[in-house]
């Protein structure tokens, strides 16, 4: 088993700033998409520094010059459906990246989770995948979602959330040491019926305006 890699919390004021908001029970649907779109956004320059690049030659409109450009496929893994509110800030900074998507739902019961749809090729992997959820919890969802990144081949794999509860942190790196975590905010702990606390509530609902 390889050695885990640290959690890296992206500890940055604007983030801390417009993620008291998110928490907000008050924060309506509208403004918690946009919320989340921001967050999200930090934290994707925060899980791609460290793409590999290569050497290649532009023209300027004066000269010639030396560049680089990313040289590894990437692949986006939203879990269904909450996670589709990170999507477009990484497409934003990765137009290139392919969107793969996995559907999961938890059993309320039970806690784990129950997958209802995969879209995902049996070949061809990409070289980094990134699953995007706002929530890592018990880290169900989240090793699932891995355990298929690593069935299809992908070398390397990342995982980016809002916020994070330890139970989960520690779930995720006992099974996949070497996937990198990134996250705005890693939390108390996990209450007796599995939510984050103090949390923000469910992330889907309260993107999609589906709270009853």
């Amino acid at each position: 088993m390889s050695e885990r890699r640290p959690v890296r919390v992206v500890d940055h004021p604007v983030v801390q700033h417009h993620l008291a908001r998110l928490r907000d029970v008050s924060t309506p649907p509208s403004e918690f998409r946009l919320l989340v779109h921001r967050i999200a956004t930090l934290l994707a320059g925060a899980a791609t520094e460290d793409l590999q690049l290569r050497d290649t030659r532009i023209t300027t409109p004066l000269t010639e010059t030396a560049a680089k450009e990313l040289s590894q496929r990437i692949g986006l893994v939203p879990i269904l459906r909450a996670g589709l509110g990170l999507v477009d800030p990484f497409l934003d900074l990765l137009p290139s990246a392919e969107v793969w998507h996995l559907g999961l739902f938890r059993d309320e019961e039970t806690a784990e989770p129950v997958e209802y749809y995969r879209k995902l090729p049996k070949t061809d992997p990409v070289d980094v995948g990134l699953v995007v959820d706002p929530m890592l919890a018990t880290g169900g969802s989240a090793m699932l979602a891995l355990g298929v990144l690593r069935q299809w081949g992908v070398p390397r794999t990342k995982l980016v959330a809002l916020i994070a509860a330890p139970e989960g942190i520690e779930a995720v790196q006992s099974q996949f040491p070497e996937t990198q975590i990134v996250v705005a905010a890693v939390d108390e702990c996990l209450n007796e019926q599995s939510f984050i606390v103090p949390g923000l509530g469910d992330a889907g609902d309260r993107q999609f305006n589906t709270l009853r």
